[in-house]
């Protein structure tokens, strides 16, 4: 399944027939039901993710046959979102701990769009249409499916920019009223506080079993490789098993050593990678701490 994209604005885009929603700070997750007992959870790369989350497969089981939902999975802890959270859950590897990690750390759905509902392919209505289906298909259910909130108005959207980063909440995404859905295109805008972009990978510290951080070559940074914030426990080893699949390179890259600049740091030796891999990285500048890795693309 193929999901809608947005492209990043630096102001927030005004006029009529625009629709705003909150942009949360999860993991993009599409919903499949075929039947009650056949749930399927996909990343936005296509991976699928279902036995990661069966608290969201059993509420899941309540919509009808043959849905599907696009939305942001996201774990709430002290009042607000929080991304490392999400990515633990992510990363559960058996069974028995995801179930764990359900009851300690319970998932939240902010759906934003409706594709199928009930056998009947939705992605061709415009948006306010798909905004209905959707607001009347989860608001009897209730948590943790839950549609996100939107607004006609720019003024309550911008106050919204202003007020929600505090609960986690990272910018705001907006859709034209009319507007079909467009899976596989940038066909959104978003309006984030930090800078996020995709960076290069150019290498990594540590060993292709333990790697520790990223190498990154961001754009509008002449060039310069940066070694980024430490990985996370679910990125490591996302990493880890990419440079196994990539087994020649690995052993070659282990065998070869380079320098970049680490923040605070000075020069640090790293691995290098060829080819490259491509990696989101939230970074302003080089005058700020290290660039932070928010999801490897090894779809890219």
């Amino acid at each position: 399944m193929q999901v809608a994209l947005a492209a990043s604005v630096r102001t927030l885009p005004r006029g009529t027939g625009l629709a705003y929603e909150p942009k949360f700070d999860g993991h993009r997750l599409v919903v499949v039901v075929r039947t009650p007992g056949d749930v399927l959870l996909q990343a936005r790369s296509g991976r699928i993710v279902t036995r990661a989350f069966p608290d969201l497969v059993a509420a899941a089981r309540r919509l009808p046959a043959d849905t599907v939902l696009d939305g942001e999975v996201v774990v709430w802890h002290g009042g607000r979102t929080d991304f490392a959270l999400v990515q633990r859950r992510a990363a559960a590897a058996t069974a028995a701990r995801a179930a764990a990690l359900a009851r300690s750390l319970p998932a939240s759905y902010a759906a934003f769009d409706v594709l199928e509902l009930a056998g009947e392919d939705v992605r061709g209505q415009p948006y306010e249409r798909r905004r209905a289906l959707l607001v009347d298909l989860l608001s009897p259910l209730g948590p943790p499916l839950q549609p996100v909130p939107m607004t006609t108005d720019p003024d309550v959207a911008e106050t919204w920019y202003e007020t929600l980063p505090a609960s986690g909440i990272e910018g705001l995404v907006v859709k034209r009223l009319d507007q079909a859905y467009p899976a596989g295109r940038r066909g959104w805008q978003k309006l984030r506080h930090t800078e996020v972009r995709d960076a290069a990978v150019i290498g990594y510290t540590g060993t292709a079993r333990r790697p520790r951080a990223l190498v990154l070559v961001l754009p509008g940074e002449d060039e310069t490789p940066l070694v980024s914030s430490p990985l996370t426990a679910a990125q490591r080893a996302e990493l880890s098993a990419e440079l196994a699949r990539r087994a020649e390179e690995a052993a070659e890259a282990a065998e070869a050593t380079a320098t970049a600049i680490g923040i605070g740091i000075g020069e640090v030796p790293y691995h290098p990678l060829d080819p490259p891999l491509v990696a989101e990285a939230r970074h302003t500048s080089t005058r700020h701490p290290p660039p932070e890795v928010l999801r490897l693309r090894t779809d890219a």
